[in-house]
């Protein structure tokens, strides 16, 4: 065994047991976080006077924001680096699920998960990308 095979073994088992345990959790999250308007309209629908059409307009708002802002997103990855620009997809990821917190309305929740779906945007292209 040359010692470009022995380099690149070492970096595929650094990557299978540093990154991908981390990728895997991170999806987990994204998903929950898709799919927890569903879990949350049980209450919130009744709370907010959201109708059956504005819900189902909410449940999609959120792909709007995200495949539009995917390649932008995508193209500044280029620009400012994987690890940068990941940060920056988590951190206003979490501010934007945070500030769900103070929605009083449907038209705040139109917004808020609008800038759920596009601080989210690329995260799953570009965490492939690393």
């Amino acid at each position: 065994m040359n010692q470009v095979d022995t380099l690149r073994k070492s970096t595929i088992r650094k990557v299978t047991y540093r990154l991908l345990p981390y990728l895997f959790l991170l999806y987990v999250v994204a998903y929950i976080d898709r799919v927890n308007i569903g879990y949350a309209s049980l209450e919130m629908n009744a709370a907010l006077g959201i109708s059956s059409a504005a819900f189902g307009f909410l449940s999609g708002i959120f792909f709007i924001g995200y495949f539009a802002f995917e390649i932008p997103s995508n193209i500044l990855l280029h620009r400012f680096g994987a690890s940068k620009w990941i940060a920056r997809i988590l951190i206003s990821w979490g501010v934007v699920t945070v500030a769900t917190v103070w929605v009083q309305n449907e038209y705040h929740l139109y917004v808020v998960r609008f800038l759920l779906g596009v601080a989210e945007a690329g995260f799953f292209p570009e965490s492939f990308y690393i």
